[in-house]
């Protein structure tokens, strides 16, 4: 194989450049005073949260994860599949106020298994995605490393602009549900949200709704009340009326007991909330996975032959878990991987080569509710600099999108059956789209026959050394 048959494959196979300028990511997570303190405190109490290194897309892999999502949001929103959604959905769902719900997630793994085309496969899709601003400011201290970096990376978004992006995206919502309303006041909502492990994210959010003169407060539903047409949140210093809910709680249908007061407050149409259950029943419960790889069940509702093809080429095939198929896949297990429908963030998924017979009875028993079983998908490989050593990882694509439009590419890379922010060189990562091939132009990265993994002392920030031994390219991974 030519060594620069599809560059992606052979930068994060070959490369273990560390191209995270920390002093910059310091510099942009702390731009404001009141951010003072979130970088150390980052490194102190989640120091797997961002990687030293980038993941390198094809363009063809990230066009066709825009073909997939644009795909997927048309046949969403046909009418026979909202009908046929919305019928087994809560109540709470089959009302629209108008906002279409922020940060939508789009999972990815780029199976690098086939080296000079690797495989575009969706493996989630989840409404309140988290990591968007974090992201955004680790792309940022990455691209400095060098001028080509920092084209290469400002070639599907520009980085600079996306806090206006994200902004103008919450005031689209508000515009959506109340027009041309004065919006006064969000609150950033989750459960013990200073416990969350992406809690330095509330504050970039407090800091750039504030920035634009908009109160803002980060709270507990538990300290919100409705009451007389009014969402209010309490604290020691009074009552505050709340406008907008930027809604972070995984109880996508806000059942629980201690999300009565937003549970009340979206159902009155009052409040904009976002996101907002009908999102999740429309678009982010797993059980649509089944109905996204079942080509059948798309025709019949009105998917086009165009969409039908590109999706039974990217979805991987899934099935509901229930007492009649068991033993079937019981015996395909190594090739499936489990997910509870109601579950989020990878909690009680596995893969099927991992799952002991104990932990099966449990899926069988409705421990966990529901579950589904997706052909596995191999994971994407990143080859990473952990102490001087060249470490062998895992990384998957999100996509944050809204209305079908990507904003941002984020990677994850990490070690184990799921994405994890526990392993040694892993974390978020920020995505690098480059061309297929050939690098074009003067956009070119140092390949002066860099053999050896700790071979150092280029003069780009990074020490950059794209590793061109064809026993590395090409090793089983």
């Amino acid at each position: 194989m030519n060594k620069y048959n599809n560059i992606a494959n052979t930068l994060n196979q070959g490369c273990t450049c560390q191209t995270l300028d920390r002093d910059q990511l310091r510099q942009d997570l702390e731009r404001d005073a009141s951010l003072q303190g979130m970088a150390l405190d980052i490194s102190q109490e989640q120091p797997h949260l961002f990687s030293d290194s980038a993941v390198y897309l094809s363009q063809s892999s990230y066009q066709r994860i825009k073909s997939v999502i644009s795909a997927i949001e048309r046949v969403m929103q046909l009418p026979a599949f909202e009908a046929a959604v919305l019928q087994q959905s809560p109540d709470i769902a089959k009302k629209s106020y108008g906002p279409l719900g922020v940060f939508m997630g789009y999972d990815f793994h780029i199976d690098d298994t086939h080296a000079e085309n690797p495989a575009v496969q969706l493996i989630e899709i989840n409404t309140n995605a988290g990591g968007a601003m974090l992201n955004a400011a680790l792309a940022r201290a990455h691209r400095n490393c060098c001028t080509p970096m920092a084209s290469a990376m400002n070639s599907y978004v520009d980085l600079d602009q996306l806090e206006n992006t994200f902004f103008a995206m919450f005031m689209n919502e508000w515009q959506l549900q109340k027009g041309n309303a004065d919006l006064r006041c969000i609150a950033i909502v989750d459960d013990v949200p200073e416990s969350q492990y992406l809690a330095p994210e509330f504050e970039l959010f407090r800091q750039l709704f504030a920035s634009r003169g908009i109160k803002t407060i980060i709270t507990d539903p538990q300290a919100l009340t409705w009451r007389d047409g009014q969402l209010i949140h309490h604290s020691d210093v009074g009552d505050t009326n709340v406008d907008m809910v930027y809604n972070r709680i995984t109880d996508f249908d806000l059942s629980e007991p201690k999300h009565t007061a937003l549970h009340d407050a979206y159902v009155s149409g009052d409040v904009v909330v976002t996101p907002h259950p009908r999102a999740h029943a429309l678009q982010a419960n797993k059980q649509h996975l089944t109905r996204l790889s079942n080509g059948e069940i798309l025709k019949e509702w009105g998917a086009s032959e165009a969409d039908l093809e590109l999706l039974s080429g990217c979805i991987p095939t899934t099935q509901n878990v229930t007492p009649q198929n068991a033993d079937e896949v019981w015996a395909e297990r190594k090739n499936l991987f489990f997910k509870p429908i109601s579950g989020f963030a990878s909690k009680a998924a596995y893969r099927g080569d991992k799952l002991t017979k104990r932990v099966w009875n449990e899926i069988l028993q409705g421990s966990w509710g529901s579950y589904v079983a997706q052909q596995l998908v191999p994971a994407g490989h990143r080859l990473v600099n952990v102490d001087g050593v060249a470490t062998n990882l895992k990384f998957d694509v999100r996509a944050y999108t809204y209305g079908g439009r990507i904003q941002l590419l984020a990677a994850r890379i990490y070690q184990g059956q799921t994405t994890n922010f526990r392993t040694e060189g892993g974390g978020f990562s920020p995505v690098v789209v480059v061309p297929d091939t050939v690098f074009s132009g003067s956009i070119r990265f140092n390949t002066d026959n860099k053999t050896g993994l700790d071979s150092f002392g280029n003069a780009c920030h990074s020490s950059c050394a794209i590793s061109t031994n064809p026993a590395l390219v090409n090793q089983n991974l």
